[in-house]
């Protein structure tokens, strides 16, 4: 993962604000090699506000092997390559003291397949928590919003809850102030009523 200046991506060229507590890199260039194919792709995107999430301004594929699979060079799993990316350009304070640094939301977890580690997941699902909640949502929300996935679903599989409880969470989150910034089309409840996510039932 690089900048759009071609330096390593840390917590701190995560400068633009989103959410409520949230800072992004303004744009990435990542690198992908598919060993099998031989063939390595390289993603440049740029964060796009009236959009809401990165958009992918540059798409480079190119024969690293002796032998490659020439049909591979036509087809590329973007959005595979940004769902590793974009948590490398998410940054948060994990606390409010003076001497807190920024973390990446890729550095939260080293378990594959996971954006938050696993008793994160477990800490804000209990009853009566509510702000440390709200940030995890964000954390969620802001992840897959960014990378054009459904954030409702990711929500769900992170929390292993129903889409339903998440729907609703995400409403209440909103109402608290949360993911200021952060929409997606993507997993909404199929109404804008105000029951179109209800509270889950306990």
């Amino acid at each position: 993962m690089k900048t759009l200046h071609g330096n390593d991506m840390t917590a701190t060229d995560a400068t633009e604000a989103v959410g409520a507590t949230l800072r992004i890199a303004p744009g990435f260039v990542a690198i992908a090699v598919d060993e099998e194919s031989g063939i390595q792709t390289t993603i440049e995107a740029h964060y796009e506000p009236d959009r809401g999430r990165y958009v992918i301004t540059k798409l480079t594929n190119e024969a690293v092997a002796a032998e490659f699979l020439e049909d591979r060079l036509k087809y590329v799993a973007t959005q595979a390559i940004l769902q590793v990316a974009i948590p490398r350009c998410i940054a948060l304070l994990l606390d409010d003291s003076p001497e807190a640094r920024p973390t990446t939301v890729a550095d939260l977890t080293s378990s594959e397949g996971r954006i938050i580690p696993v008793w994160m997941a477990q800490a804000v699902i209990k009853r009566g928590v509510k702000d440390e909640r709200w940030e995890v949502i964000e954390i969620l929300y802001g992840t897959a919003a960014l990378a054009g996935l459904a954030p409702l679903k990711l929500i769900a599989q992170e929390l292993e809850i129903p889409e339903r409880t998440a729907a609703y969470w995400v409403q209440e989150a909103r109402t608290a102030g949360w993911l200021a910034g952060l929409t997606s089309n993507l997993g909404r409840p199929s109404s804008d009523r105000p029951d179109a996510a209800t509270p889950p039932s306990s």
